[in-house]
């Protein structure tokens, strides 16, 4: 039986009834890494409220779901995160199937808890359909080992947006662990960011990738250290969406990259 017709039978997932709200992540970008329950929900929903960063090849597979465009991508015309929560809640109130779905994972800096609270408070019934979260995608494409004997014992995914103001992290204390971090949202900020850990005792000379639109066809990646990274994304004109790799894993690249299909 082809896979396609498989998938129902192999997910076994809960009926998707009508006025319930599913949050879906879509992965990275590529269908290849989407999981077979959301691309069964895909196939079943009657509207789908879609961010930026899900990709047309994932959207294909909807079969006759309504598509709603939300934006949610840096520098781009965006609904709030307040009028998607409401319109999420209408939909569900008038007895649609709805697919909410994100690039990435829903409770990795998705917004996936603020949106699953506000359905909570509505009566509104809703599951959570795990995705790849683009990290840990973008580092395995780009052959970093996101952990590794004797290199790293943890590894730290942060978010970038806020480098240099109040809500910031604090980046010097991040500095002082040694282990790996992963900056989602932090191209804009990177001086900000690098400039901090440094600051917090973070050699200069610490490994840098820069990896941008992992598994897409506009996939690029960099690597550079701490103290010329951000030149090398202006010089290398690097855009969002993309992710920092800082810390010694990086340097296990050029290893495992010449045997790599």
């Amino acid at each position: 039986m082809p896979l396609n017709e498989s998938i129902e039978t192999i997910v076994e997932a809960p009926e998707f009834a009508p006025g319930h709200v599913w949050l879906a992540g879509s992965g990275p970008g590529h269908p290849r890494y989407l999981t077979l329950e959301v691309a069964d929900a895909l196939s079943k929903a009657d509207v789908i409220v879609h961010d930026a960063l899900v990709s047309d090849a994932v959207l294909s597979l909807a079969k006759t779901g309504e598509l709603i465009f939300v934006g949610k991508r840096g520098g781009k015309p965006s609904i709030s995160q307040g009028e998607i929560t409401t319109k999420l809640i209408e939909l569900a109130k008038a007895g649609k199937r709805v697919l909410r779905l994100k690039g990435g994972d829903p409770f990795i800096f998705g917004r996936g808890g603020e949106e699953a609270e506000a359905l909570v408070k509505e009566g509104i019934p809703f599951r959570v359909l795990p995705g790849m979260t683009s990290a840990l995608a973008a580092l395995a494409s780009a052959n970093i080992p996101a952990t590794m004997r004797g290199i790293s014992r943890s590894i730290t995914l942060a978010t970038g947006h806020a480098a240099g103001t109040p809500d910031d992290l604090d980046w010097k204390a991040l500095a002082k662990t040694g282990e790996p971090i992963v900056v989602y949202m932090g191209l804009k900020t990177i001086g900000a960011i690098t400039g901090l850990l440094m600051e917090g005792g973070l050699s200069p000379e610490t490994p840098v990738a820069v990896l941008m639109a992992a598994t897409t066809p506009e996939e690029r990646s960099l690597t550079a250290t701490l103290a010329t990274v951000e030149a090398e994304v202006e010089q290398q004109g690097f855009v969002a969406p993309a992710l920092i790799v800082i810390g010694k894993i990086v340097s296990m690249q050029p290893i495992l990259s010449g045997a790599s299909r």
